[in-house]
């Protein structure tokens, strides 16, 4: 088998996928590690080992992330390529997504909003520091958590009532564009009886809502109608409600497609397996 490992070191965990010469996806692993040279042989290993695999069944490697500058030379000689971590995304979103063309949003530690279109390439458009780092970080001092699985089971649970405030809480006036159920602002309605599963509500709303203008703004730009939303918090339980409000109100498609945590990895394997589709 002659076989293209994707491999997206991030900030907090590894990502990778094996592809096929054809393209299909063998499978796909992350690992978690602080160190990237730890969690890349680690992801490594597992993705092999997992998958009956041997190192002389790899053709080739391709990096990306902020956790590939660490990395020096072919890994275990095997030839080994860095790919520029906004390319990756952009074709990993067109890839899972099937679109031509979408801003594709990369919602990780932070969040990054690229314009993708295949044939012509990936343009990094903007990016903003909420993201997955903000929802830990508040939720550390807010809810006394800053894992995952532990924020997203408390707020399945919270009131998001007890904690932002609605158009319909400051005025009876609705509009098309101002719905009276839609925020107003977050975090500017906290309850004095507020839980932590509250809190956990309302940061992943704002995080959320954050994103969704932002991408918003971008498609405006863009002149496209089309979001592709990638990395670990498009899986959030809120996030499809969110951005369908965002359809609504202002005509953008948000598309969540299937193994969209692993769209980065996806990405840097495609920008290498055909370099043609997703580079200038």
């Amino acid at each position: 088998m002659s076989i293209t490992l994707g491999i997206d070191i991030g900030g907090s965990t590894t990502k990778i996928v094996g592809l096929r010469p054809d393209g299909s996806i063998i499978a796909m692993h992350r690992v978690q590690a602080q160190d990237p040279i730890t969690s890349l042989y680690g992801a490594m290993g597992n993705f092999l080992f997992s998958n009956h695999l041997q190192l002389e069944d790899v053709a080739r490697i391709a990096l990306t992330g902020v956790g590939a500058s660490f990395v020096e030379g072919n890994i275990y000689n095997i030839p080994t390529e860095m790919v520029e971590e906004f390319t990756a995304v952009g074709a990993g979103g067109l890839f899972l997504s099937s679109q031509e063309r979408a801003v594709v949003v990369s919602m990780g530690t932070g969040t990054a909003f690229v314009w993708a279109e295949k044939g012509s390439g990936v343009r990094h458009l903007c990016g903003s520091g909420v993201g997955g780092g903000t929802l830990a970080g508040l939720c550390s001092r807010l809810c006394g958590t800053r894992k995952y699985d532990q924020i997203v089971k408390l707020s399945v649970g919270g009131d998001i009532n007890n904690i932002d405030l609605t158009v319909g809480d400051i005025t009876r006036n609705s509009h098309p564009s101002l719905p009276l159920d839609i925020t107003a602002a977050n975090f500017g309605n906290v309850s004095d009886d507020a839980t932590p599963g509250d809190f956990a509500a309302g940061v992943i709303n704002m995080v959320l809502q954050s994103i969704g203008t932002t991408a918003v703004m971008a498609c405006r730009a863009c002149g496209c109608e089309t979001v592709v939303l990638t990395g670990f918090m498009p899986n959030l339980p809120q996030a499809a409600d969110c951005f369908a409000l965002f359809n609504r109100l202002h005509g953008v498609r948000f598309i969540i497609p299937e193994n969209a945590p692993f769209a980065t990895s996806i990405g840097a394997a495609l920008s290498i397996e055909r370099p043609q589709e997703h580079t200038k």
